[in-house]
C-alpha cells in the first residue's frame, strides 16, 4: 500500500501526487458560502470581494502601525464597537508589574493604551479580570458567534471558525483596512470537507487530531482553500477542542478552517457577557441554525479521516506537519516525494534525529503548557488529571511552567485548586498570556533546549533561541514528558 508520511493512504487521497490543488466548480451552499455571501459588499475589478468584518479584534504588535496610518491621514475608525483590543503576545507571565522590565513590550503597552482611548475602542487590560490571549478571551466574552467574519492581525484567528465564523487572520495593512473602513478585500477561496469518522479513544486529544490531519494533507495542502471539519467526531468535541482544531487550520495552508454550528455551540455561548440577550436568543438560534452548511451543499473536495485509529501526536521536524504516533519511529526521506527532501535533511540536523530513531523517550528541558491553542481551562483540567494520575515529580532537569490562557482561565483553575496540584508536583504557575509560543516575552528557550509544547508551530528559533527545538504535542502528553523527563504515551498512566 502507497504510504503518506509513513502512514497508510487508504482513508484519505495523496494530496501531493495532485499538487494539492483540485480543480473544477466552486463550492456551493456551504456555511462558508453562506456568510461570505451576506458579508459582501461588492466585487471589486480585481474579482476580489469587499467584505464586511463584524468583528475586528486587536492585540499589541501588529497595530501600532495601522493606527499611526490612521492617525497621520486624519481617519477615525469606522465603527469602534466592532472592535475589541486586548494584550497577550508582549506580556510578562512571572511579574507583571508596571513598568515592564523590557522596554519595548512597556512601549507596545502604551501605544495601545493610548490609541484605543484615542480611537474609542475597548482594551481589556491586565487586571481587569478580561484580559488573555486574543483568541481565548474573545470566545469567552461570548464576542464570537456563529455567521461572523472575524479577523485579526494574528494567523491563528481561523480558532473562531470553532463557532461557525469565517475568520481570518491579516497583516497591518489590513488591519488599517478594517479599522478605516470595517472591510477588506479577499479572493473567495474553494471549500474542502475533512470528514472524521469514528471516535477518539482514551488518552488521544483534538491535538492529536489536528496534528494527524496535518500530517496527511501536508502543510501546503490547504492552500486556496477554506477547511470545513465535520462528521461525528468533530461534532462529539467540546467547543475548547473544537477551537483546537480550528485553530491549527492555518498550519495546513488553509485560509480559514470552521466547524457547524450545533447545540454544543449553542449551550457554550447562552449566558455569556456579549452574546444575545433572552429576549433575543431564539431568534439568534434560528439564525445560527439557518447559516450551518446545507444537506445538499456541495464542496471542492472532500477528505475523510477515522478518528479511532490515531493515537497520541507529537512532532519531530520543524513543521506542524512532521507528526508521528508516539509509538512510531522517525520516518525515513523516502516516506515523502522528492521535492521534501531537502526540508527533511534539514529537518534532521537541526532536529538532531535520524530516521528509524523512536520519538518515545527523547529527553525534553523545557515543558509549556498554554497558548491560544491549548490554554483553555479544560486543557489545564486534563493536564491536572494526568499529573495526579502519574503522581510524581517535574525532575530538576527539567523547567515545566503552565500559562492560563486569560484572566478568567486563571480564575476558575485557581477555584478548583488546579494551581496547587501542579505547584505540587513542580510546574511554575503563571499569569496570563502567550508565553513562550512565540517568546516575544521573557519566556525563551536557551541554546539548543528541547521543548515539549502545547503551543502551534515548531519553527525553527519560533520559541525564542535560534537553535531551540519544538515538540508539538497535547497538553496532557506535556505534562507526563514534564514529569517523565521525556517524550512518553500518556495513555500509560490513564485508566
Amino acid at each position: 500500500m502507497p504510504t503518506v508520511r509513513g502512514k497508510p493512504s487508504g482513508t484519505v487521497a495523496c494530496l501531493r501526487r495532485a499538487g494539492a490543488t483540485v480543480p473544477g466548480r466552486m463550492s456551493a451552499r456551504t456555511l462558508f458560502d453562506k456568510v461570505w455571501d451576506l458579508h459582501t459588499v461588492r466585487t471589486l475589478p480585481s474579482g476580489q470581494t469587499q467584505l464586511l468584518i463584524g468583528l475586528h479584534l486587536i492585540h499589541e504588535v501588529t497595530s501600532p502601525q495601522a493606527f499611526s496610518w490612521l492617525r497621520e491621514r486624519g481617519l477615525k475608525v469606522a465603527m469602534p464597537e466592532r472592535n475589541v483590543a486586548t494584550v497577550d503576545h508582549i506580556v510578562p507571565t512571572e511579574d507583571q508589574a508596571r513598568p515592564y522590565a523590557d522596554g519595548l513590550a512597556e512601549d507596545m503597552m502604551q501605544a495601545i493604551e493610548r490609541n484605543t482611548t484615542e480611537f474609542g475602542i475597548r482594551l481589556f487590560q491586565p487586571g481587569s479580570g478580561l484580559q488573555g490571549v486574543v483568541h481565548i478571551i474573545a470566545p469567552e466574552q461570548g464576542l464570537t458567534q456563529p455567521g461572523m467574519t472575524v479577523a485579526c492581525g494574528d494567523s491563528h484567528t481561523a480558532t473562531h471558525g470553532a463557532f461557525g465564523a469565517i475568520a481570518f487572520g491579516i497583516g497591518t495593512s489590513q488591519v488599517r483596512d478594517v479599522l478605516a473602513s470595517q472591510t477588506m478585500s479577499m479572493s473567495r477561496m474553494k471549500v474542502r470537507k475533512i470528514q472524521v469518522n469514528g471516535a477518539l479513544r482514551p488518552g488521544v486529544y483534538a491535538k492529536d487530531l489536528i496534528l494527524h490531519i496535518l500530517r496527511v494533507l501536508t502543510a501546503k495542502g490547504g492552500v486556496g482553500y477554506a477547511y470545513e471539519f465535520n462528521g461525528p467526531a468533530i461534532h462529539a468535541l467540546s467547543m475548547e477542542e473544537r477551537m483546537t482544531i480550528c485553530n491549527m487550520a492555518i498550519e495546513g495552508g488553509a485560509r480559514c478552517g470552521y466547524i457547524n454550528p450545533d447545540e454544543t455551540t449553542f449551550a457554550y455561548l447562552k449566558g455569556r457577557a456579549h452574546a444575545p440577550s433572552a429576549a433575543q436568543w431564539a431568534t439568534a438560534v434560528a439564525f445560527w441554525k439557518s447559516i450551518a452548511s446545507s444537506a445538499d451543499a456541495e464542496y471542492d473536495d472532500v477528505q475523510t479521516f477515522d478518528a479511532s485509529t490515531i493515537e497520541p501526536t507529537v512532532t519531530w521536524g520543524i513543521s506542524p506537519d512532521h507528526g508521528l504516533g508516539v509509538g512510531e519511529r522517525i520516518p525515513a526521506k523516502e516516506s515523502f516525494t522528492a521535492d521534501e527532501w531537502a526540508t527533511i535533511d534539514e529537518a534532521y540536523r537541526y532536529m538532531g534525529f535520524q530516521a528509524g530513531q523512536p520519538i518515545a523517550g527523547t529527553k525534553i528541558d523545557v515543558a509549556f503548557i498554554g497558548s491560544c491553542t491549548n490554554g483553555r481551562i479544560s486543557d489545564l483540567r486534563e493536564a491536572a488529571k494526568v499529573i495526579t494520575a502519574h503522581g510524581g515529580r517535574v525532575p530538576a532537569s527539567v523547567k515545566a511552567f503552565i500559562v492560563p490562557g486569560s484572566e478568567a482561565v486563571k480564575k476558575v483553575a485557581e477555584a478548583e485548586g488546579l494551581d496547587k496540584v501542579f505547584t505540587a508536583h513542580g510546574f511554575e504557575w503563571r499569569e496570563a498570556g502567550c508565553s513562550m509560543c512565540l517568546a516575544m516575552n521573557p519566556d525563551k528557550l536557551k541554546g539548543r533546549q528541547v521543548s515539549a509544547s502545547s503551543s502551534n508551530r515548531n519553527f525553527k528559533g519560533r520559541q525564542g533561541s535560534p537553535e531551540g527545538r519544538t515538540l508539538l504535542m497535547s497538553p496532557a502528553m506535556v505534562a507526563i514528558a514534564a514529569l517523565e523527563g521525556r517524550v512518553a504515551d500518556v495513555r500509560t498512566v490513564l485508566k
